[in-house]
């Protein structure tokens, strides 16, 4: 396949004036002033500008990647990247060295062992607290001794009314 030449030939003449009709052909460098638009008529004409060369530059790239030589060059790339890309693949697998995909994978595991570690440790620290909670005098030990010291009452009472025979349990 012969390399065929492309080439493309893009200006743009602008011309500015305060004067109302037709425009006027662009003086000449050195053969009189430039007449400036005044400040309000310069963020209209900013604006026109701007689009008409959006739309110039659109209509550029549009062609030049439509264009079939175009087009099959920039195919031909790709195909050509992601051979290399599957080449150089093979070869690090052949040396048993990791590929940049293999690093990627392996970043986005660690990650995701790492988020799992952190609510881990997060449970951990609730437990730490919910355990440091109950080491001091909390409502179940006080319900605790409560019960005790009324199961002591009642055997204080038992042991009154026992007869002196029985030896008391304790």
């Amino acid at each position: 396949m012969g390399l065929r030449s492309i080439n493309l030939d893009f200006s743009l003449n602008l011309l500015i004036s305060d004067s109302p009709g037709p425009p006027t052909p662009a003086p000449e460098r050195g053969r009189g002033p430039l007449q400036w638009a005044s400040m309000t008529d310069d963020k209209g004409l900013r604006q026109r500008v701007t689009r008409q060369s959006e739309e110039a530059i659109g209509k550029l790239a549009s062609g030049v990647l439509e264009h079939p030589v175009v087009n099959g060059a920039v195919s031909a790339a790709f195909e050509t990247k992601q051979k290399a890309t599957r080449a150089q693949e093979a070869a690090m697998g052949a040396l048993n060295l990791p590929s940049a995909s293999d690093i990627e994978r392996l970043t986005r595991r660690l990650r995701g062992v790492s988020q799992r570690l952190e609510g881990i440790e997060d449970g951990l620290d609730r437990v730490e607290q919910r355990i440091d909670g109950l080491g001091t005098d909390t409502a179940l030990d006080r319900r605790l001794a409560a019960i005790e010291e009324r199961l002591e009452r009642i055997e204080a009472a038992v042991a009154g009314s026992a007869p002196a025979s029985k030896p008391a349990i304790g």
